[in-house]
This record gives structure tokens, C-alpha cells and sequence, in this order.
């Protein structure tokens, strides 16, 4: 069966038009903007406080809307008609993250406008901030295929948001305490650690390695996703 742009389209329309009427989800893009607007009013921010902002975007907006979209579906039993459909896993996952996407990467400009973030090498930057939504794509899908009903996924959600949203708050304690050191490799703490090269000159080559810790975590998301989702379509 060959992937239907189509079919990607009419998911991503359907899942729009839903996304308007329920406040309660389409509400969560303003809490990044809030923290934005009261940053942005602070002198000289570093770097980290631009990227507490941008990762707190990428739980809260991507992550918990990817996850809400998904479990709301559950919820509603309409997910089971999807899979059954003629569309295909890449076009299902592929029209209801296009959604998510658009809305995260409008909300970093504004939050990024609002704290007058300006990175040195802008291609690199948002490089990275693409890789770096996928992955919350596919931990939001993940944990919104784990969630039974939209509430249930709100509480799911929660440690996802303290982790890769303050992830960073953390390190500070990892002399102490060595096995906290596994932070350090968080894709979270990878946008930040590359954000901060590049504003010190570093280019492509020298960030590579970042990125691609980042994107070994997409590649093991995904994995994890397409099994759950299989999973879920013959157990249901």
C-alpha cells in the first residue's frame, strides 16, 4: 500500500477541527508563553533560560498534545476505526504528529520572540529543535497509546513534563550524587549543551555528536511507538 498525502491531510484537518473545541488541551500553549514573557522582561539571559523555556515547549506543547490527541481517541473509540481504515501507521502517526508539530514550532518562535532569543547559527538551532520534537512526537504518541482516557493521560504526562521540561535543575547535584550523571545524555540536556556550543562559534562538525545522541532517542522512540501501536491494533 503506497503513503497517501491525502489521507495524511484529512487526518490532520479531522484532528485540527477537534483540537478547537477542546480548551482544556489547546489551553496548555499558553502556559511556555507565560514563563516567555516573564523571562523575556530579565537582562541577559543565558543560554539555559532561553532552553528552560524552548524544553518546556517541547513536554508541555509537544509532548502532552501528542499525548492528549492520541488518548483522546482511545477515549472516544475512534482510534480502533483509524486502524481499521485503509490508511496505513506512517499516514495515522504522520497526519495526527503534523498537527503537533506546526503548533510547537509557532509556539518556540513566539517564546523566542518573547525572550529575545537569537542563536548565533540559526540553521544549527533549529536543526536540532526539529530532531528534537520528533522524539517528544514520539514519547507523546507512546504515552498517549499507554493512556486508557484523556485524564488519565494528563497524569501520565506529568513526570515527562518534570524531567525534560526541569531535567536541567538537576544537574548541579550530579558531583554528588555520580548517578545523576545519566542526565547528562537526555535529549533535553543535549539541545542545551548544543545550544551553547554554537553561541560559543562552534559549527555543524563540532555538534555532531549531540545531535546525534538526540537523534538515537527519536530512532528508539519511534521504535517503541510502532510496537505499542501494533500492539494495540491486534489486541483490540
Amino acid at each position: 500500500m503506497t503513503f497517501s498525502m491525502k489521507r495524511v491531510m484529512a487526518i490532520f484537518q479531522k484532528d485540527m477541527k477537534d483540537l478547537y473545541k477542546n480548551m482544556y488541551v489547546s489551553t496548555t500553549i499558553l502556559m511556555p508563553l507565560i514563563f516567555a514573557f516573564f523571562y523575556g522582561r530579565m537582562d541577559n539571559l543565558t543560554v539555559e533560560v532561553h532552553y528552560v523555556v524552548i524544553n518546556l515547549t517541547l513536554a508541555i506543547v509537544t509532548a502532552f498534545l501528542q499525548c492528549s490527541i492520541i488518548a483522546e481517541e482511545k477515549e472516544k473509540n475512534t482510534l480502533r476505526g483509524l486502524m481499521l481504515s485503509p490508511a496505513t501507521i506512517p499516514e495515522i502517526l504522520g497526519g495526527k504528529s503534523l498537527v503537533t508539530f506546526i503548533l510547537t514550532v509557532i509556539t518556540i518562535i513566539l517564546c523566542a520572540m518573547l525572550t529575545g532569543y537569537e542563536p548565533a547559527n540559526m540553521g544549527i538551532v533549529a536543526i536540532a529543535i526539529i530532531v528534537s520534537s520528533l522524539f517528544y512526537i514520539a514519547l507523546g504518541t507512546l504515552m498517549g497509546l499507554i493512556s486508557r482516557t484523556l485524564m488519565e493521560a494528563s497524569v501520565l504526562i506529568l513526570p515527562v513534563m518534570f524531567i525534560f521540561g526541569f531535567g536541567s535543575m538537576f544537574r548541579p547535584f550530579a558531583e554528588e550524587y555520580p548517578i545523576l550523571s545519566v542526565i547528562d545524555y537526555l535529549p533535553n540536556i543535549q539541545l542545551i549543551e548544543l545550544a551553547t556550543a554554537v553561541e560559543a562559534g562552534s559549527g555543524f562538525g563540532d555538534v555532531l555528536g549531540n545531535l546525534g545522541i538526540i537523534a538515537a532517542w527519536v530512532v528508539v522512540g519511534m521504535i517503541a511507538t510502532v510496537i505499542v501501536f501494533k500492539k494495540r491494533e491486534l489486541d483490540e
